[in-house]
């Protein structure tokens, strides 16, 4: 299995222009000949390039430095030189760009096929033919070309899922998953079992969403605490929330563990508890107080929060579950075409 890697931080340089020519034609008549120097040619640009088959910064691991081609100096007879090739370098869909030193974000990268130039290659220098006047009929100087641009990159990669899976470490997050996309995560009974965020499709009829299992998170994730911290970035991308809850978990109560694990979402980023949340109470096999059941759903549904038990063991209220996340998905989704529209009239 390849290595998860979401953050990478790299050297990036545009190709150097050609210098300009000096050269003259060997004409009788005509003052040395006269000037015939062509322009030095374009230095490559750095191009990133969003590619859907690219799933991890993996590679930038091993290579941090990446330097485009430069230009061809001109040469006589006003010929310029050829244009340096463009660096393309693909990364995942998702690639958040920042300016290492002032922290500036640069592009988001979130359609395949989507470019972005981080380092212009430098201008190729006029050869003396440029400068050629009716004063000055043999100039002996021509252009150097100049520098690419250079600069150092962050990297961040944040998933891009239509639900993401929230809660503390074993709150079955992982299991559910399994259960309800074709992903194969790790499944087993100690914290942090996921330990990179793992994609999968579910589909309800012939609607289909992509779930996003983020490690669990623990209090003090905001500070970089536990796992959690490494993975909160990928949040911002979902579109809503399945806060999963253990309901068997003799430690914390349901609605505390809601309640802490929202705490390190504010923390982050108060943004993220604007996103819908779907409350999940989890492991219903092995909970078979109905009553206490209905206490808790009411907690939530009273605080405006859809609450559904499941059993991911069992099946038991799953169906459920996804033909509501289905239908909320599809209400956005006509949500944003509307304010699409109404944004370009």
């Amino acid at each position: 299995m390849a290595q998860f890697i979401d953050k990478a931080k790299i050297f990036v340089e545009g190709g150097k222009g050609g210098n300009g020519c000096v050269a003259f034609r060997r004409e009788k008549f005509v003052p040395k000949g006269g000037p015939s120097g062509g322009d030095g040619g374009k230095g490559g640009d750095v191009v990133l390039v969003a590619d859907r088959n690219v799933h991890t910064l993996l590679d930038f691991k091993y290579k941090r430095h990446y330097r485009a081609e430069r230009g061809r100096h001109g040469e006589g007879n006003k010929r310029s030189g050829k244009s340096g090739r463009d660096l393309v370098i693909k990364v995942p869909v998702g690639t958040v760009v920042k300016d290492a030193q002032t922290g500036e974000v640069i592009g988001d990268l979130t359609e395949h096929g989507q470019r972005l130039v981080v380092a212009k290659g430098g201008r190729g220098g006029r050869g003396n033919a440029a400068f050629a006047t009716p004063t000055r009929r043999a100039p002996d100087f021509a252009e150097p070309g100049e520098p690419g641009e250079e600069r150092w990159i962050e990297l961040e990669l944040k998933l891009l899922a239509d639900v993401g899976l929230v809660g503390f470490p074993n709150a079955g997050k992982s299991t559910f998953l399994s259960v309800i996309t074709a992903a194969k995560p790790e499944v087993a009974d100690y914290p942090f079992t996921t330990l990179r965020p793992i994609l999968g499709v579910a589909r309800v009829g012939d609607f289909s969403f992509v779930v996003a299992d983020i490690p669990g998170l623990i209090e003090g994730a905001h500070k970089g605490k536990g796992l959690g911290h490494e993975f909160l970035r990928h949040v911002e991308r979902t579109k809503l929330l399945l806060h999963l809850i253990d309901l068997t978990n003799p430690e914390v109560e349901p609605q505390e563990a809601f309640e802490k694990i929202n705490r390190e979402l504010s923390l982050y980023s108060p943004e993220l508890l604007k996103k819908p949340q779907i409350v999940v109470g989890t492991k219903l096999d092995a909970f078979p107080n109905r009553e206490r059941l209905k206490e808790i759903s009411s907690y939530f549904e009273e605080r405006g929060y859809p609450f559904f038990a499941i059993s991911s063991i069992t099946g038991e209220g799953v169906k459920e579950l996804l033909s509501f996340v289905a239908s909320k998905l599809k209400e956005m989704g006509r949500e944003d075409a509307k304010e699409g529209k109404e944004d370009s009239s």
